[in-house]
């Protein structure tokens, strides 16, 4: 009976630690499935800084924050989608001021093309899906 009790309460230990571990994890770094590797990085290395929950720039983590992202409705990812799309298009982003100080976030045009082409892709999806 001791036994059975002790073993109980060490996977319920390992489930809790494996859960706050793999909770952790998620709010680090948003990678959605719908994400390739490819964007993944350009995200991580480009945009993250600014578009997450514990950016220091109020305006960037609200217009887009990629941590909470998945829980938006689907309706609002397609319409951040497009807004992905069109300051990309438009050359807003990475605005110059930030560029200033921090020349080596500036998008080639590949990365652009790559988060515009996702960015596409995704909303078409989810519009699809509708």
């Amino acid at each position: 009976m001791k036994t059975k009790i002790t073993l109980n309460l060490l996977f319920l230990g390992l489930f809790t630690l494996s859960a706050a571990a793999s909770d952790t994890e998620k709010s680090t770094y948003y990678s959605p499935a719908q994400m390739s590797e490819e964007v993944k990085a350009v995200v991580q290395n480009k945009c993250f800084g600014c578009h997450n929950t514990d950016s220091k720039n109020d305006k960037a983590k609200e217009d887009l924050d990629f941590k909470t992202f998945d829980t938006l409705t689907n309706l609002k990812k397609v319409s951040a989608y497009k807004k992905i799309g069109d300051v990309l298009n438009e050359n807003e982003m990475p605005p110059k001021k930030f560029l200033d100080h921090y020349p080596d976030k500036k998008l080639t045009d590949a990365e652009k093309k790559l988060l515009m082409d996702w960015a596409k892709t995704e909303a078409e999806k989810l519009v699809k899906g509708m």
